[in-house]
């Protein structure tokens, strides 16, 4: 026979929590244990669990919906499942977890190691953000410190992330534990010796885990796509406050604007420029679903992510029906920004002030947020905000679509030196996301000359350092083949390991070809019903108007590029 401790919890603390006790306690009789329950509710804790019931029990189980504190059971084994898993399959789960402590091994306290005090940061979280991730962190904190170690652990549950990582925490941290059943973003980490594990291990294993950590080594990429790759992570670490809510929102929503942009192109190349006007046909579906359907979500999926960047998962649904509002009362994407920055920042708000009972925190995430801040993000957005936004947004679409000659030109020459000053950075980022912005208003002409202003720096350097070789290093020469690449691939940040080195020549020579991109594009009227994917996007049908003119846009900016750095740059002393 075995003893048994449990503890069930649902948000309520009625129906489920006193079946799952139930339930445990009849099955685990039947089958020859002793079993005693701990149900925690809106009441608070009933038949609580002594000190030396734990101290006796053979095994632990959580059944619970809402998080559970599991300090007191450190150096039991532990099993954590939900209530209606334990109602539901109760007798596998006591043989599961009567298994799992027959290979558990209790960590002995042991003293400080002797060898240098470490600073351990990590992340814990499992599919329901409840049970296991705050065991987890418990049982990895208590291991850190058992080794001598001082330790951070962010836990991301159901109610968002709690105890969160700052930059600091992460720049001084020697190792970084990533104890995780759900997708942890692990970006912010970059550089930094990581070790990935699930929760399991962590609470069985938990200082050998924290070791494997400390051991484990950082992937070190040399290459100029690697360094790319790493110089685009870095920034954005480095990004705080609303720019980096608002870069949040534009890169969940960019997946859905290119799908969206090239089915509406796929559809004018089947059924003609009036595809949608005939119902039934391919081209016309084609239509649907691109432009009633992802067209129609991109402004939604802005705002909710970007509400989603503030105030993680509980900002998601104020944000997605004020970027849904924000279309259909006309504010178009400058109302998805407004809707989306007012949700998050009321969502954090509420999260912040309104103070529950530990075993009611379970409500908050799932009916008292969203539906108070859906309802306050909504009224604002139809009666204050969205009236005078829809104003400000018409009268730019009246401005942008009546450009022609000079004021066309100096829009594009604006356009393409912002994406070339800091290739990838706040001031590229702003006229990127202005034109994307703009296709939720049908206005396709700035997006086409940001892409082509965006390619031609690092197609500028690579042809440069091809022709003029006595100009550029060894390695540069060399990196020019991936720049290449980078270059038709729309990654503009492919320049900046060559402007890292000499700024003061490169940066105004890139932004010299690129503003004669923009200048071109705008003032032939190429349009591009696409944001991302370089030149691997003109060969689809419709994608771009005026295609040949838009070509010779970027083959005379790239020109120009290289040019400039030829006359810029001297010849380097052997």
């Amino acid at each position: 026979m075995s003893k048994i401790v449990a503890v069930t919890a649902c948000p309520t603390g009625v129906a489920h929590t006193i079946m799952a006790a139930e339930a445990l306690k009849k099955i685990g009789a039947s089958m020859g244990h002793s079993v005693e329950v701990e149900t925690q509710g809106a009441e608070g804790a009933k038949d609580v669990l002594s000190s030396q019931a734990i101290a006796e029990a053979d095994v632990v189980i959580i059944a619970a919906d809402i998080h559970v504190d599991p300090s007191r059971f450190v150096g039991r084994p532990m099993h954590a499942v939900s209530t209606s898993d334990a109602i539901r399959k109760t007798k596998e789960i006591i043989e599961t977890a009567l298994k799992e402590a027959e290979n558990f091994v209790a960590e002995e306290p042991t003293e400080a190691a002797a060898t240098e005090r470490r600073f351990i940061v990590g992340v814990t979280s499992c599919p329901t953000g409840i049970a296991h991730t705050f065991m987890a962190a418990e049982a990895l904190r208590k291991a850190a410190q058992a080794l001598g170690h001082e330790v951070k652990i962010e836990t991301q549950g159901s109610v968002g992330a709690k105890n969160v990582l700052t930059d600091e925490d992460i720049a001084r941290a020697d190792a970084v534990v990533i104890a995780a059943d759900a997708f942890v973003d692990t970006k912010r980490f970059s550089g930094k010796p990581l070790y990935e594990t699930t929760t399991k291990a962590a609470l069985r294993e938990g200082e050998q885990v924290v070791k494997s950590a400390l051991s484990a080594a950082p992937l070190v990429q040399q290459d100029l796509a690697g360094k790319v790759d790493a110089l685009k992570k870095e920034r954005s670490a480095a990004r705080t406050g609303p720019y980096r809510h608002l870069m949040t929102g534009v890169s969940y929503m960019l997946p859905v604007v290119v799908a969206g942009g090239l089915l509406i192109a796929l559809a004018f190349a089947f059924g003609g420029i009036y595809a949608g006007d005939h119902p039934g046909t391919f081209g016309w579906a084609l239509m649907q679903i691109g432009g009633a359907g992802a067209f129609s979500l991109f402004v939604p999926v802005l705002g909710a992510f970007i509400a989603y960047s503030i105030a993680q998962r509980p900002g998601i649904t104020p944000g997605l029906v004020g970027g849904m509002l924000a279309t259909n009362v006309g504010a178009g994407f400058l109302g998805g920004i407004v809707a989306g920055f007012l949700a998050g920042y009321l969502t954090k708000f509420l999260n912040d002030k309104i103070k529950l009972p530990q075993n009611l925190q379970g409500l908050k995430p799932v009916l008292i947020l969203p539906f108070l801040s859906t309802m306050v993000v909504g009224l604002l957005m139809i009666f204050v905000i969205g009236p005078p936004v829809k104003i400000a947004l018409t009268a730019l679409s009246e401005w942008l679509q009546s450009m022609q000659g000079t004021s066309a030109l100096a829009l594009g020459l604006l356009l393409g030196a912002m994406m070339a000053f800091d290739m990838g950075g706040p001031v590229n980022k702003a006229a990127y996301t202005f034109a994307v912005g703009l296709l939720s208003a049908k206005i396709y002409a700035p997006m086409a000359a940001v892409m082509a202003a965006g390619m031609t720096p690092p197609l500028g350097l690579a042809l440069a350092a091809t022709l003029f070789k006595s100009r550029f290093t060894e390695d540069e020469q060399e990196a020019s083949k991936a720049a290449f690449v980078l270059g038709i691939s729309f990654i503009t940040e492919g320049a900046i390991p060559f402007a890292a080195r000499d700024p003061f020549r490169v940066i105004p020579c890139i932004m010299l070809g690129s503003a004669v991109t923009g200048a071109i594009s705008m003032t032939m009227k190429c349009t591009l019903m696409v944001p991302h994917g370089g030149i691997f996007v003109l060969p689809i049908p419709n994608a771009v108007t005026g295609l040949v003119p838009y070509t010779v846009a970027i083959i005379i900016g790239t020109v120009v590029t290289a040019a400039a750095l030829f006359v810029a740059k001297k010849p380097i002393p052997q």
